[in-house]
């Protein structure tokens, strides 16, 4: 639909509001209808905003509304709700779409939306609008309280919204195109607000003690308001010009004329005596060119300096997601009269406003009772009042309520808060980074306050500043807060304006606590440590070892005591099951599991000799796990409980899994790191905590911000220049400067015209130079490492010597080895490193002759080169080792190679060359999406029966009921595999349930009795259909069954479909991803055709049957039925001489009668086929090649098996 056609209601609804004729309004009699009817038409609107998008292009707001408002205002129902439409008909771009969108659909909605707004904001630029809300909101806050209705505070937050709106519209500076000192819109909103006396009532609401409620509402908008304000220039407005000022516009004049000077001689030089074409060639020795020549330039001498390789090459383009940040906030100078009433306005804010507002704030803030991330606004409202008093005149009192240890404290953990946000929620970054920006300028304001308190002439504020400081300095957090900004810092999110305030906040920091530390001589500070200790987990229940009686005897001769405990305890109706609880439902732990430790734990309540808490323990798992009567029936006598408690303290229960049994998962566990912080203080050395900055990442982060020197103001740079002095002179690192991108901007600077006015710069980068070839005199491989950013060690290693680090103090000497140790070293390492479940080390410090420490055969097990690095010998359960990326590459090369075979996995875990658990190779095969579930790994079992002499029609029939055949003898136990056979017997069991004991064709007529041939008939198509698709496309992937009609859902729902489902090999959908019931993979066209075919009618059979020579109707005689039953005869003689070699059924037992009692009586036995039924079954093959599979479903093989357990 275009936008720009109004809608036929909505076009009826506007034009029932009214007309303008000339400067006057005439509404019409329905024009309040008409606004509530608008009002309800943008609550219904799409996510396009197609209704807020049609009345902005109808301009309703400037054409309607704001007439109704100026000229209406008596009619108050109509001037209500003229302003809830404003309000919502202005509220921000970002509030209605939620964020800027990606998809450029909606991106450009968002964009028109937004072009809206701003004619909205240019229409609110006058003194009419502003008069009525300022003449509205006066007379409504003349009321007391009570004489104000609810509806009255319901028109003052909507005209403090509307305002917020409106004020909150972004400049369109590519539209406006105004420069300094002229009035723009925001300037023109801005000067009606202060000619309507709006600013004075929101000064007002802002010191009222009665009103603050609304002081949120009043934060916002002056944050809105100073948006593009400069604090410190607007401090200085009307006091003429300072000499600071006009020095700096003097010293920029001067950089500008010196860079004219040198291009107007650059030009004059290549302005040859000859025509260009007669420049010349020339060879440049030393520099070679594509081949092995010396360069041939074909340009004039005069060019020759601007040479370069990558003249005429394509830029590379930097993808989106490496792009820099970009500057969102402009500051700008609004024209003179505005600057000189917001100027007032501040001095007055300050004086009487700030204070009393902060504190408000910060206890809504506190008591969360503003919305989510308003601290912000409490965050600008403290970096810009206190630069202003800063800058205007210093008056510590009159920001006395943010002067204090809990702001530093609430400023440092909001801005950590940020700094971990931005870390984890990586697609909200940015606007963490935001966040971030502005606490850690509320974080300098707050300090560069600090350091003015310290130059005033009164005592008392000079003692106040002693204070504060001595408690930040003490404090670690507030010590290690830059270092961590510095490591952490991302240019993709946050923008270079970021990184200037960081480098200008370390600065004040160290300059600072620089000056206190000499003041005060010696200074102690707070140190924390985390102090690693390791925790065992104990799988057991904490008996004494003392007190747990051994041997049968010793616990009979315990019972007696016992018995009369429980005696008691069962009689007595105080006791409680509250105290214990057997469940944990968030635990990981499994149910059966569960169940099985609280068996574990009766029992250890009964050799402890606690009695009562065994009983209530008993009696909760009763309730907890009431099916198999394993903690006794819900009816049990108290002599048939005490009897069950004397089984469970007599019975020999398995206290602890072997690790063989356990996943890497549990593994992990059973050896916990605990960090405990130790707090302690320790004398402060400046030097030692200014070594902590000579890193890589402050580096790197210091030549980022020296790059753009010419922009930067003449603090940044000098800020830059003293924190790498610090590093270089102070702490003699000039090492980590010698980095190749620092010296390629020193020769920019060096080679600038104007490098006169960047003197400090100049300087530094003559001393970087002049150390670095000092060096590289001794050291010749200082050029190379002028490509690599460096640490602390490499730089004393290129001063002192390559490896003098190893040879320094005997003590840190390593120890020797001789050869008889190494030998062993080596044997014993090569003997252990695949024993799965150990750790290598553990098992090579256990058997090493001489006593080594962990870390002496690590380092030596990698000079050795059998190890590759430290971290291959990490302890489990405190890191996890990562894939690298060959590692994948051959793990996928493996799952390829080997997925067509039985056992997959058994196969990757035999050839892969990093050895890794089950349940790890697991993991990562589903994170590489190689797999979709875990049961595509499941080992598979083989066909017993081979499919040459059975009916095609058949032969798929025949598979599946092999399988489930295969599945009762053997058993879910014959899986390889430990860790993740718990999950292949569930899956299986859930398959067996889910089957009957009816064949395919049963099912398929019950079915078709019960009314559901038409969802036969659709499920027959889609496996036909996934068949044709698979043999054009070839390759497979698995198919969801979609229901699209309510038969066919109805069809899904119903047990008995679902169990014909399962009975063809159609996969149910997987817990928590999936929906709907899948087509496997793994079925060929071929199969799925035989699995349509079983689903036929019999008259529609030889339609459906797939094969090269189509059967005639009426070849299928009385001869090929008896056929049949014949086969079917054959093979129940052959299945129940099976059953009779293994026990299943007594030699009387003939019948189907007989066969079904017998199964239900036999035991569950795991392998019942040996030797001797193999051969029986391989002559059984040979003398009945026709015979048809018997059909033997699971669901009634486990339920014989469930039957005798509980038995």
């Amino acid at each position: 639909m275009d936008l720009h056609m109004m809608n036929c209601e909505l076009l009826a609804t506007c034009s029932a509001l009214g007309y303008l004729e000339g400067d006057t309004y005439h509404k019409e009699p329905d024009c309040l209808e008409s606004v509530k009817d608008l009002i309800r038409y943008l609550r219904h609107e799409d996510d396009t905003r197609n209704v807020r998008q049609q009345l902005g292009a109808a301009q309703i707001l400037q054409s309607d509304l704001l007439p109704i408002l100026t000229q209406h205002r008596q009619d108050k129902p109509l001037f209500d709700a003229v302003i809830r439409l404003m309000v919502n008909l202005t509220q921000p771009a970002l509030l209605c779409f939620g964020s800027v969108p990606k998809e450029p659909s909606f991106r450009h909605h968002f964009l028109q939306v937004l072009a809206y707004l701003q004619a909205y904001k240019e229409a609110f630029a006058s003194e009419k609008a502003f008069g009525v809300l300022s003449e509205t909101l006066y007379e409504l806050l003349q009321l007391g309280w009570e004489e104000r209705q609810e509806e009255d505070n319901l028109l003052i937050e909507r005209i403090l919204l509307l305002v917020r709106n409106i004020l909150h519209v972004p400049t369109d500076l590519d539209q406006e195109k105004r420069i300094d000192d002229d009035a723009s819109v925001h300037d023109q909103l801005l000067w009606a607000i202060h000619l309507t006396g709006l600013d004075d009532l929101l000064l007002f609401l802002a010191s009222s003690r009665a009103e603050q409620q609304w002081s949120l509402h009043v934060l916002e908008i002056v944050s809105l308001m100073f948006r593009d304000q400069n604090p410190e220039q607007l401090a200085g407005v009307g006091q003429g010009r300072l000499a600071q000022e006009r020095s700096t516009d003097v010293a920029e004049l001067e950089v500008l004329r010196q860079r004219e000077m040198a291009e107007k001689k650059t030009r004059a030089l290549q302005r040859g005596s000859r025509h260009s074409r007669f420049g010349g060639s020339y060879i440049v020795q030393g520099l070679k060119s594509i081949g092995e020549r010396d360069l041939i330039f074909h340009k004039g001498l005069h060019n020759l300096q601007n040479y370069s390789s990558d003249l005429g090459k394509q830029p590379r383009r930097v993808p989106k997601r490496r792009q820099a940040a970009q500057e969102l906030s402009v500051q700008r100078r609004s024209a003179l009269n505005v600057r000189l009433f917001l100027r007032d306005f501040c001095s007055e804010f300050l004086e009487n406003c700030y204070n009393r507002l902060m504190g408000s704030v910060k206890d809504h803030l506190l008591r969360e009772k503003a919305q989510q991330h308003d601290e912000t606004y409490y965050m600008w409202a403290l970096a810009f009042f206190m630069a202003f008093n800063r800058a205007a005149s210093f008056r510590p009192g009159l920001v006395s309520e943010t002067l204090s240890v809990r702001t530093f404290h609430f400023i440092e953990q909001n801005l950590t808060n940020y700094y971990e946000m931005m870390l984890t929620d990586r697609k909200e970054a940015a606007s963490w980074a935001r966040r971030m920006h502005l606490a850690l300028k509320a974080y300098q304001e707050l300090l560069a306050t600090v350091n003015e308190m310290d130059m005033s002439p009164d005592a008392a504020v000079r003692e106040s500043s002693r204070i504060i400081k001595n408690n930040i300095f003490y404090v670690m957090e507030y010590r290690e807060l830059f270092l961590a900004l510095f490591r952490k810092f991302d240019e993709r999110c946050q923008p270079r304006s970021f990184l200037r305030d960081l480098v200008e906040t370390t600065h004040l920091f160290l300059k600072m606590l620089e000056r206190f530390c000499r003041s005060r001589g010696n200074l102690v500070v707070q140190n924390k440590r985390k102090k690693r200790k390791k925790k065992k987990k104990v799988l057991d229940r904490p008996v004494a070892s003392g007190d747990v009686p051994s041997g049968a005897g010793a616990l009979e001769a315990v019972w007696p005591s016992l018995a009369e405990q429980l005696q008691c305890c069962a009689q007595g109706p105080e006791l409680s099951l509250d105290s214990v609880v057997p469940f944990d439902a968030a635990s990981e732990v499994s149910v059966e599991e569960q169940r099985a430790e609280a068996m574990v734990r009766i029992q250890d309540y009964l050799l402890a000799g606690q009695a009562p808490q065994a009983l209530a323990l008993l009696r909760s798992a009763r309730e907890v796990w009431p099916e198999g009567d394993v903690f006794g029936p819900q009816d049990i006598s108290a002599e048939e409980e005490i009897q069950l408690l004397k089984q469970i303290f007599c019975a020999p229960l398995p206290r602890q899994q072997g690790p063989e049994e356990e996943e890497e998962e549990e593994e992990e566990e059973e050896e916990e790191e605990l960090q405990a912080v130790q707090v302690s203080e320790k004398e402060f050395n400046f030097l030692d905590y200014l070594k902590r900055f000579a890193s890589s990442a402050v580096v790197r982060a210091c030549v980022l911000l020296l790059r753009s020197y010419r922009q930067n103001s003449a603090h940044t740079n000098r800020c830059v220049v003293k924190l790498l002095h610090r590093l270089a002179h102070d702490l003699r690192m000039e090492g980590l400067l010698f980095q190749l991108s620092l010296f390629c901007l020193f020769n920019r600077l060096l080679s600038d015209p104007a490098a006169g006015a960047y003197k400090e710069l100049v300087t530094f980068a003559k001393y970087i130079l002049g150390k670095f070839f000092a060096l590289a005199a001794v050291n010749q491989k200082a050029f190379v490492e002028l490509l690599f950013w460096k640490n602390t060690a490499v730089v004393r290693e290129m001063a002192e010597g390559y490896g003098s680090l190893d040879g320094g103090s005997s003590s840190r000497k390593p120890p020797m080895w001789s050869p008889e140790e190494e030998a062993q070293l080596q044997e014993l390492y090569l003997a252990h490193r695949d024993v799965e479940g150990q750790d290598v080390v553990d098992m090579i410090l256990a058997r090493l002759k001489t006593p080594r420490t962990r870390k002496q055969v690590i380092h030596h097990l990698v000079r050795l080169g059998l190890a590759d690095s430290v971290k291959d010998f990490q302890r489990k359960g405190t890191h996890i080792v990562l894939w690298t990326e060959d590692q994948e590459l051959e793990l996928q090369r493996l799952f390829e190679e080997f997925q067509d075979s039985d056992d997959v996995l058994g196969h990757i875990m035999k050839n892969i060359t990093a050895k890794r658990s089950r349940a790890r190779i697991v993991e990562k095969l589903l994170a590489l999406g190689l797999v979709a579930e875990r049961r595509e790994l499941y080992k598979k079992r083989r066909k017993k029966l081979t499919p040459s002499s059975l009916p095609n029609g058949e032969e798929f029939r025949r598979d599946f009921c092999q399988e489930d055949l295969e599945e009762g003898v053997n058993g879910p136990e014959a899986e390889s595999g430990k860790e993740d056979g718990k999950e292949e017997e569930a899956s299986e069991a859930e398959q067996a349930e889910g089957s009957s004991g009816l064949s395919t064709e049963t099912l398929g007529q019950s079915l078709s009795q019960e009314g559901f041939s038409a969802p036969l008939l659709w499920l027959q198509g889609c496996l036909i259909r996934a068949a044709d698709n698979r043999e054009e496309e070839g390759c497979s992937q698995a198919v969801p069954l979609v229901p699209l009609t309510e038969e066919n859902e109805e069809a899904m729902e119903n047990e008995q479909f679902q169990q014909l489902l399962r009975k063809l090999g159609v996969r149910p959908p997987a817990s928590g991803q999936e929906t709907f019931w899948r087509i496997p993979a793994k079925l060929s066209p071929t199969q799925l055709r035989k699995v349509a075919a079983s689903l036929s009618q019999p008259e529609e059979e030889e339609e459906l049957q797939p094969g090269p020579e189509p059967k005639v109707p009426g070849e299928q005689g009385p001869e090929e039925e008896y056929q049949k039953e014949h086969r079917a005869q054959a093979l129940r003689a052959l299945l129940l001489a099976r059953r009779k070699k293994a026990g299943l059924v007594s030699p009387g037992g003939e019948g189907a009668a007989g066969e079904k009692e017998q199964l239900k009586m036999a035991p569950r036995k795991r392998q019942l086929l040996d030797s001797d039924e193999e051969q029986d079954e391989d002559e059984g093959r040979s003398k009945a090649p026709e015979l048809r599979a018997p059909e033997i479903q699971k669901k009634k093989r486990f339920q014989i098996e469930e039957e005798d357990e509980s038995d």
